[in-house]
């Protein structure tokens, strides 16, 4: 398994939750990494992305203020802080791994994708 995503749960609006993502070393090294989320029926939405390179971070409009990406080389791991949670914030989270010419925004660029973890938030 080269992600795996741990961390989801029931959270109140309002609050606070922080989802991992663990990567194999050579990934977290060589490609960027992102969060995204999918709710039934809806697309896939871009959350938040890291480059691997410069660890420039990238936020979807959404989560702008309230979302942080980073990531710790020496555990081989990505987290997603989430704060100020609003009930349209529920999905399931997937973590990704990638590189392409593609914008960083675009899941198509992704190579690798965890297996993804549920965050409810209820009102």
């Amino acid at each position: 398994v080269q992600l795996q995503a741990s961390g989801g749960g029931l959270v109140q609006a309002g609050g606070s939750l922080r989802v991992s993502c663990a990567a194999s070393e050579y990934i977290l090294n060589n490609y960027n990494a992102g969060w995204f989320r999918q709710t039934p029926g809806k697309e896939r939405e871009f959350v938040a992305a890291i480059r691997w390179n410069n660890n420039n971070t990238y936020y979807g409009d959404s989560v702008k203020g309230r979302f942080t990406i980073s990531r710790d080389n020496a555990k081989n791991t990505v987290y997603l802080q989430m704060n100020s949670l609003k009930p349209e914030d529920t999905a399931v989270y997937y973590c990704a791994a990638g590189y392409s010419l593609r914008s960083i925004e675009d899941g198509r660029g992704y190579a690798f994708w965890g297996q993804g973890t549920l965050v409810t938030v209820s009102s």
